[in-house]
């Protein structure tokens, strides 16, 4: 039956906690996902079956169940549960926590979990406060976080805690969920098979996300008298922002990632579903623009220079014309990156040019190439013996030094056989052939 509403003492109304947590699992087998940790033989069940806790950071996306399994860490063990927001909370929330933890020690006998939430957004100071508390065994430390620990979490702090990855919820572990929570809800409501796996699509892998969309829902055609929820009932009543992308976090940088690498690897149609992707999640097209003029230059360069024009195109074509025709430019400019040949060559030669200029020395410009604007300069020496490319032959100064004097040919550019580059690397053969005959020539 659905919790209600109830009143304390003072007959003030409090308020009804949300469906996700009156749902929240208090044991662990009745926690759904994260069977790659908490199945039998697991790593994390085998941890919490030991009967010895320890510190660990939960790292996985929203509604993954991190929050969950502290709690149940806490019921199982038997301790103190004490939790803290980062996002909420600064260094006297850690200070008044630690001093609550050595009252239960203390007065009690009893270990404290320290549970922090959003642990990422601790700065380092903040993050250096639990050190050593948890040297001591005081507390057992739990953070929770979405984003990659080994960016967000300082050094020492993780080396004194156990990762475990949790996982978002599979659209089976989903609908499951489903059933559980409109199981208990005992309403009359019925749902289209279309419209619960619309939910579950919406819910992208989030625990709370679906059981707050069911409980909306709920709410919804309860006020409306509506007995039978349908796809467009479902697409009326919830706006739809409930795709999970953190315009900051790992989900952002996971699929632009995803992105890049369908266009490296020439799959148009795998490149187009990560763009839509993005844009369905709300990120920046003009960001999604930058990173294809990158994409350009970094993995098709000249073998194919037409594709970075392109993509400046599309960033042109956006910022004029907005959504959705600019989508559609950065949709085209997508598939033809992919389609485009591959050659990282122009890109590899900067890279290797940067490094050797990094650890040489700084050398002079050779007199023949120095530019001489005056008498004195030409008296000097500037300029002279310098050939005008294009009164030689083919405009090639055959044979001609353009590096520093004390400083031996080097080859960072080295380009493919593909696309332009095929023309552009038998261009440069020619060209080296004819500095051979001209060195024959003067030996």
């Amino acid at each position: 039956m659905r919790m209600l509403s109830v009143t304390d003492l003072f007959g003030q109304q409090q308020p009804k906690h949300p469906l996700a947590e009156q749902l929240r699992p208090q044991k662990i087998d009745d926690l759904i996902g994260q069977d790659h940790l908490l199945g039998k033989g697991k790593p994390l069940r085998l941890a919490i079956e030991s009967g010895k806790p320890h510190s660990m950071i939960l790292w996985g996306p929203p509604g993954s169940g991190k929050t969950t399994l502290a709690r149940i860490m806490s019921t199982v063990f038997n301790t103190e549960f004490i939790a803290l927001s980062a996002v909420l909370s600064g260094i006297k929330n850690i200070r008044d926590a630690i001093e609550r933890a050595q009252t239960v020690l203390q007065q009690a006998g009893r270990h404290t979990i320290l549970f922090v939430d959003e642990v990422h957004r601790f700065n380092k100071a903040q993050q250096d406060a639990f050190l050593p508390h948890v040297e001591q065994g005081l507390v057992t430390f739990i953070g929770a976080t979405t984003e990659n620990p080994s960016f967000e979490v300082n050094s020492a702090l993780l080396s004194r805690a156990q990762v475990y990855t949790l996982t978002a919820l599979s659209e089976q572990d989903l609908g499951n969920l489903f059933e559980r929570a409109n199981q208990y809800l005992s309403s009359q409501l019925q749902f289209s098979n279309d419209a619960r796996r619309l939910l579950v699509v919406f819910a992208d892998g989030d625990a709370r996300r679906l059981l707050n969309m069911l409980e909306q829902l709920s709410d919804a055609a309860q006020t409306e008298n509506v007995l039978t929820i349908n796809t467009d009932y479902v697409q009326n009543a919830l706006s739809r922002n409930a795709r999970n992308f953190d315009k900051g976090g790992d989900a952002f940088y996971d699929q632009i990632s995803a992105l890049h690498k369908s266009v490296r690897g020439s799959s148009p149609d795998a490149a187009l579903y990560w763009l839509c992707r993005m844009l369905d999640g709300g990120a920046d097209p003009l960001y999604i623009g930058r990173r294809l003029v990158r994409m350009a230059i970094e993995d098709i360069g000249l073998a194919d220079p037409r594709a970075h024009r392109m993509s400046l195109d599309a960033c042109e074509t956006y910022e004029r014309l907005g959504s959705p025709e600019g989508e559609l430019a950065l949709a085209q400019a997508v598939l033809y990156l992919a389609c485009a040949p591959k050659s990282n060559a122009a890109y590899m030669a900067y890279k290797h040019a940067r490094a050797f200029i990094k650890d040489d020395n700084s050398r002079h410009v050779p007199m023949h190439l120095r530019n001489a604007p005056t008498k004195l300069m030409k008296d000097m020496g500037y300029g002279e013996t310098y050939r005008y490319a294009h009164d030689c032959p083919n405009a090639y100064a055959a044979g001609e030094r353009y590096f520093p004097d004390d400083m031996p040919e080097v080859n960072f550019y080295q380009p493919t056989t593909y696309g332009l580059e095929q023309k552009i690397s038998d261009k440069l053969a020619y060209l080296r052939s004819l500095d051979e005959e001209t060195k024959k020539k003067f030996k």
